[in-house]
This record gives structure tokens, C-alpha cells and sequence, in this order.
């Protein structure tokens, strides 16, 4: 890659015959990117979420090398993965009652809970505030990696900041070849979206992100949950240090400019919207491509159209989502309509993420567009 010093080391751990967590350990790849992670350098992995960028959470120097490499704001915090649960003595400096309880229930799995920070943890992961992000992901390669580095490891999505996150080893390469020491190579994620954000300093857990745990789920675990309102508000003040990863600045944009198309006046009203948008914008000369799904497919005519899934299986639409936009890149496209889904269930974390990569731009029924400030 032009301009980069190195190229960064690709392990193929994928094929591996025993992809249990006790083997892994074991295997030359993962001690060796260990070796790097001892060394503050940064090494990518696969969780059941994302790729994730890690390094080592304690060290004050490794932790910068992440904001370096991706370009990420300083003020945005980084969630720290951990292997087992004593690895959370110095991480966080308490744990309630009710955390007692998630981790007990959910990990591992896509929930990062927001506890007090611990004495160990560096003022750089946590952005300065009082609390830190913390979770076990449910990934053999991850945890391995992990426990044979001995460290728990700070890790954002392993991408530019602002791009698509990553779900598979070449997502990592195409952003960050250069940047990093190495990617484990561990095939293509699971869930496809980052984890559920919830704080869990109040009495009343408060969901700071939407992820693979759905509110829904949590209430039968714990009863009240709370939603951030931020998240129901076009944007935060850009005064204020986000809480939680992915909720001030715009993420997973694709090159070309994006707009949802609201459903609020029904499905069948929302897709001819979306074909009057695309003739209009092709007689223009734009390329224009469209973001449907499987059940959608048949119904437009533009320059790409891809699906991201089943509408009526949201499962695999959070498991395709970043993969598309990232496929209108390479297709070259300039303006992408979005089809959009009801907030609800695995829905709130889709539309999360729709929301941000259009950078809040939304088309509504008889009303002007509406765009995050």
C-alpha cells in the first residue's frame, strides 16, 4: 500500500482442524501474534460481532497506536475484551449486582457493559471519563488470543474510523494493510454488528448502543431497561464525550452520498419512493444503487442493487449490512437509497447503523429531508 512501511502479517487461522479455545492457544499463529500484542503493538482478530483492532488495554502506549491507525477521534472511547472473569480485577473498579447478573446470563456474547474504572486501566482507553466499556466475546480466535497474551486488550472495530466495520480478515487488509502488525484470519464474523452498549452504573441499566442483545432480551433478564436518549435524537452536542462507542461521530459510511427512506406511510410506499429517487437521480447520470432485501430484489432497476438479508429475518440482515455498503464501494455507486426497518427487536440495530452511515439523512413522507447536524 502506497505511503505504508511494512505489510501487515495476514495468519490464517481458519482451517485450523480444533478450533476449541484450549487448542488455539497452542497454535503458532496466535502465539505469535501475541508476541506482538506483548510487544504494544496492534494485532486485528475476529469476534462473533466484527474484527476488532487490539492491543494491549493496560499499556497507555499500545492503546494510542489504535487511535493512530484508524484515524479515531481521541475522545471516543474503546471497549476492552477480556477472556475470563478475573481479568476484570483493575479493569473496573466495582461490579453490581445487576452486572453480576448480565455477565452471568450473556457472556460471552455482544454485550459490553459500562462499569467504574478499575486502577489498571489507561486514561487512554476510557477517553478520560470515569467508566470503562468491557466485554467477553464469544470467539474462539478472540479468546485465545487473549489468554495466550496474557492481557486484556482494548479493541475497536478493526477499520479507518468513520468506513464500514470489517467481518472478514480482507475488510481488515483493504483498510488498515500497513497500519497493523498483523490480521488473524479467522473467516467471516457472525452476528455482523458491534456489541450492545448498556451501562450498568445506575440502578437502571441504560442502553448506550444497539447491538446483538436486543432490548427486548434484557428486560427478561433484568426487567426495566433504559434506551440513551441521544440515540432518539438526531445527534449528540458535539460538546459532550460520548459514553459509548459509535454514538457522536458519523460511522460506517460508504463513499458514495446515502439517504434512508422512511416506512413510516407503509413498505409499498417506501419502495416506489425509492424508484422515482433512482430514475430521477439516473436521468442526472449519477450511478445509483439501491439497499433492499432477498424479499425486494426483483423490484428495482438501478445501477446495483444488492439485499442484505431477509426482512423477514433480521438475523441476516445485521449478518450482510457492512459487507454491502462496502460492496457499493466497489461498484463504484454515487448516491444509495436505503430501504428502512420498524425499531424493534434486532431493528434498533440496524437502523443504528443505517443512520449512521447515511451521516442521519432521512427521507420522509411529505416532509423535506432531514439531515443530522
Amino acid at each position: 500500500m502506497k505511503g505504508t512501511k511494512w505489510d501487515t502479517k495476514h495468519w490464517v487461522i481458519h482451517n485450523a482442524v480444533d478450533k476449541t479455545v484450549e487448542n488455539l492457544v497452542k497454535h503458532p499463529h496466535i502465539q505469535e501474534a501475541a508476541q506482538w500484542i506483548n510487544r504494544d503493538e496492534l494485532v486485528a482478530f475476529p469476534t462473533e460481532t466484527v474484527y476488532g483492532l487490539g492491543a494491549n488495554a493496560l499499556s497507555n502506549q499500545a492503546s494510542m497506536k489504535i487511535f493512530e491507525a484508524k484515524g479515531r477521534p481521541s475522545d471516543n472511547p474503546l471497549i476492552v475484551h477480556i477472556a475470563h472473569l478475573e481479568q476484570l480485577d483493575g479493569v473496573v473498579d466495582n461490579i453490581p449486582p445487576l452486572a453480576e447478573k448480565l455477565m452471568k446470563t450473556c457472556w460471552p456474547g455482544p454485550l459490553t457493559l459500562v462499569l467504574a474504572k478499575g486502577r489498571n486501566v489507561c486514561q487512554t482507553v476510557t477517553a478520560d471519563l470515569s467508566t470503562v466499556a468491557v466485554r467477553m466475546p464469544d470467539h474462539p480466535v478472540a479468546l485465545a488470543l487473549i489468554l495466550a497474551s496474557g492481557k486484556p486488550l482494548a479493541a475497536p472495530s478493526a477499520n479507518r474510523s468513520g468506513k464500514p466495520s470489517p467481518t472478514s480478515a480482507e475488510h481488515v487488509l483493504h483498510d488498515l494493510n500497513g497500519r497493523i502488525s498483523g490480521v488473524l484470519d479467522g473467516g467471516m464474523t457472525g452476528v455482523g454488528v458491534e456489541s450492545t452498549v448498556v451501562d450498568v452504573t445506575e440502578e437502571i441499566p441504560m442502553i448506550l448502543r444497539p447491538g446483538g442483545v436486543t432490548k427486548e432480551q434484557l428486560e427478561q433478564i433484568v426487567g426495566e431497561v433504559r434506551v440513551d436518549p441521544a440515540l432518539q435524537a438526531e445527534g449528540l452536542d458535539v460538546r459532550e464525550k460520548p459514553r459509548s462507542p459509535g454514538v457522536k461521530y458519523q460511522h460506517y459510511a460508504p463513499e458514495g452520498d446515502m439517504w434512508l427512506v422512511g416506512l413510516e406511510q407503509g413498505l409499498e410506499w417506501m419502495q416506489q419512493k425509492i424508484r422515482q429517487l433512482v430514475r430521477e437521480d439516473r436521468l442526472k447520470g449519477y450511478r445509483v444503487g439501491v439497499l433492499t432485501t432477498d424479499e425486494g430484489m426483483s423490484g428495482y432497476e438501478a445501477d446495483t442493487v444488492l439485499s442484505v438479508g431477509k426482512r423477514e429475518d433480521l438475523s441476516t440482515v445485521t449478518q450482510r449490512i457492512y459487507h454491502v455498503l462496502r460492496e457499493f464501494d466497489q461498484q463504484g455507486t454515487q448516491r444509495i437509497y436505503a430501504e428502512t426497518f420498524p425499531i424493534e427487536g434486532l431493528g434498533a440495530a440496524v437502523m443504528n447503523r443505517l443512520h449512521k452511515a447515511a451521516g442521519g439523512k432521512v427521507i420522509r413522507f411529505n416532509s423535506d429531508l432531514i439531515s443530522e447536524k
